[in-house]
């Protein structure tokens, strides 16, 4: 039976690594805010890998079905069941939750030295919505496109019709689900490498943010961790009582 070894736990190295970030970012707020690119290089390492993860997992998933009318019928109870049971009652609860307890309430933060540029795409889209135009814009220009650009809807939306056509094949195109099965397996694999990192990230981040706002932000940084945990709690019992209730 192998020793269990608290230095080498995941979590444990993130905790350490963000006590080391408040304090480096108290004490040297000039050098922390340079640690910014530790924590966006994580988090853009990241945001590789989603796009790939969900093409090999949706593909693999509906070539792994018998034929396209179990794909449709599992396909539109998932789809009730996680927009009406799961969504909408995760919305609600968040919401209920922010607003009761006001997480960001209190920072005081100058939003003239925030980084409005990781927002003004979203500030864009949301002043100019239009359902057509939204609609247009889940069918990428390319496949290659919606990989390139790390939309998710496009990619969903190539990874179903991608395994349409695996399980429209038949016979002739089963080899594509295994190997699609093994490079789910190795971008997993991948994601596991890069976790490793996490504790850079999380120092980087910490530093930053401590660095550039003070170490006051602590303080809604706690509230916004405690809310997340009351919600992800909240949310878990509403899950047992509708599963006892249907």
């Amino acid at each position: 039976m192998k020793k269990f070894k608290l230095h080498k736990q995941l979590y444990f190295q993130v905790i350490v690594s963000i006590f080391v970030g408040v304090l480096f970012g108290h004490f040297y707020p000039e050098i922390a805010v340079k640690m910014k690119p530790l924590g966006d290089g994580f988090i853009k390492l990241i945001r590789m890998m989603i796009a790939p993860i969900i093409f090999t997992t949706v593909v693999t998933g509906i070539a792994s079905m018998k034929d396209i009318k179990e794909v449709g019928r599992i396909g539109i109870k998932a789809l009730i069941y996680f927009e009406v049971f799961t969504t909408t009652f995760a919305l609600l609860i968040g919401l209920a939750v922010a607003n009761f307890h006001r997480p960001g309430a209190g920072l005081n933060i100058d939003v003239h030295s925030l980084d409005t540029k990781s927002i003004a795409n979203y500030a864009t889209q949301t002043a100019t919505f239009d359902t057509v135009n939204f609609l247009l814009n889940i069918i990428p220009d390319t496949l290659v496109n919606a990989f390139a650009k790390g939309d998710i809807l496009p990619v969903l939306l190539i990874s179903i019709l991608f395994g349409f056509g695996i399980l429209h094949g038949g016979e002739k195109t089963k080899p594509f689900v295994t190997l699609f099965d093994q490079l789910s397996t190795v971008l997993f694999s991948i994601v596991g490498f890069i976790m490793k990192l996490a504790p850079i990230g999380a120092f980087g981040a910490m530093a930053y943010t401590i660095g550039a706002y003070g170490i006051h932000t602590l303080i809604g940084l706690s509230k916004l961790l405690a809310d997340v945990y009351i919600a992800s709690l909240l949310f878990i019992l509403q899950r047992l009582l509708t599963l006892v209730i249907f």
